[in-house]
């Protein structure tokens, strides 16, 4: 926990992610609701917030699987077209979480999830399997990255250019991160263009009215 008094990072890091036991563990039988004892079977597959996840995989008791919010048809929807993809009913947080996500996967295996490359492979039926056998995707910075730089541009223009009838539409698709990119391109927009209709263009720098010092 980088920030352990920011609430936004307390909330993204509370998102659910699958994990599967590698050994048994006793005492922690409330984390599985279908155990009958006080105790997790080695192979038992839980849902328990990110945090939680992390920890357990640094200390090689748990496998994780990628957070649905990454999943195959959430990619492709991005690759079909990115600015209209409900990006914070999958996730609030959704460039934070992948971003803490990514390194869990990174050293387990490559695997191609249906973008052209590096993003998409040429078969996706093979994809599939493997991707049910829940080996390690090493393509999640590169599909957050390809995600980021197209809805940017739609962003970007939406907050220079586009109506407030526009923005009940619009707003409700984006992240948090997102969100604060927009406010921040709208209030750039609001600034230029208050000082684009009032004042002076120019200021004249001190340095000019200062009188030369004579030669003597």
């Amino acid at each position: 926990m980088s920030r352990y008094f920011d609430i936004d990072d307390i909330i993204m890091e509370d998102e659910h992610s699958t994990v599967f036991f590698k050994v048994g563990a006793n005492g922690v039988g409330l984390l599985d609701p279908s155990a009958e004892t006080n105790r997790v079977e080695q192979g038992s597959r839980v849902e328990l917030p990110f945090w939680l996840a992390n920890e357990l995989y640094l200390r090689q008791a748990v496998s994780v699987n990628v957070p649905p919010c990454f999943n195959l048809k959430t990619r492709r929807e991005i690759q079909a077209d990115a600015a209209c993809v409900d990006l914070r009913s999958r996730c609030p947080y959704f460039y934070e979480l992948g971003c803490k996500v990514a390194p869990l996967f990174w050293a387990h295996g490559v695997v191609a999830l249906g973008f052209k490359e590096p993003l998409m492979a040429s078969n996706p039926k093979p994809l599939r399997s493997v991707w049910r056998r829940r080996i390690g995707d090493r393509t999640i910075g590169s599909f957050l990255l390809y995600a980021f730089m197209n809805r940017f541009k739609d962003i970007l223009s939406k907050a220079h250019s586009a109506a407030f009838a526009v923005a009940p539409r619009f707003l409700p698709l984006l992240t948090k991160e997102e969100m604060q990119l927009y406010e921040a391109a709208c209030s750039s927009m609001t600034g230029f263009k208050k000082w684009r209709v009032g004042g002076s263009r120019f200021e004249k720098a001190s340095i000019l009215g200062k009188k030369k010092r004579s030669s003597e």
